[in-house]
């Protein structure tokens, strides 16, 4: 689970006499798309699976707010500020979002950006992918795949187990 005090995820044991392993990530996955968006892994595989949706760039653009909201300088704000804008917001935008028209913003407010500037339409393309390309993914060929290879590798001996992750880490 999330622990928003030191903005950590804790992973919990599987069963008391196997304390080594944690929750795989399809599990971890399935519980919630925050959980999702707290895995490098799991963001890679949910945008390829947004890529053959054509959504891809509801994942880029809440990666790129989260980013922009950890800049501390301000010029650095600014540029990102105008790079997200150019390339999910403005109307010749290359990845651009779909977002509510009054919630676009005024290209204005480039010039005195804040970190909570994109709050508001991050959320919306959030709640976006929550309510339906997550759910999608969740069912989805390649989810279940991912999942039932995590669940036959359980079952094998743990020094199978750990040659077979480490193979497909370091092949895909």
């Amino acid at each position: 689970y999330f622990n928003p005090v030191n903005s950590r995820m804790i992973t919990r044991k599987q069963s008391p006499c196997s304390s080594h392993q944690i929750l795989n990530g399809t599990t971890r996955w399935a519980q919630s798309l925050e959980g999702l968006l707290e895995d490098p892994e799991g963001v890679k595989k949910f945008r390829d699976f947004l890529k053959r949706e054509f959504s891809e760039e509801n994942v880029l653009f809440w990666q790129a707010c989260e980013d922009f909201k950890k800049i501390q300088d301000e010029k650095q704000m600014k540029a990102k500020a105008n790079e997200i804008y150019k390339h999910f917001l403005s109307n010749k935008a290359s990845y651009q979002v779909n977002v509510e028209g009054q919630s676009r913003l005024d290209e204005s407010i480039l010039e005195k950006p804040h970190p909570l500037m994109f709050q508001k339409l991050q959320d919306q393309i959030f709640n976006l992918m929550k309510y339906d390309s997550y759910n999608r993914f969740l069912k989805s060929d390649m989810f279940l795949k991912l999942k039932e290879t995590e669940e036959q590798e359980e079952n094998l001996p743990d020094s199978q187990t750990a040659a077979k992750r480490a193979s497909r880490i370091y092949n895909t």
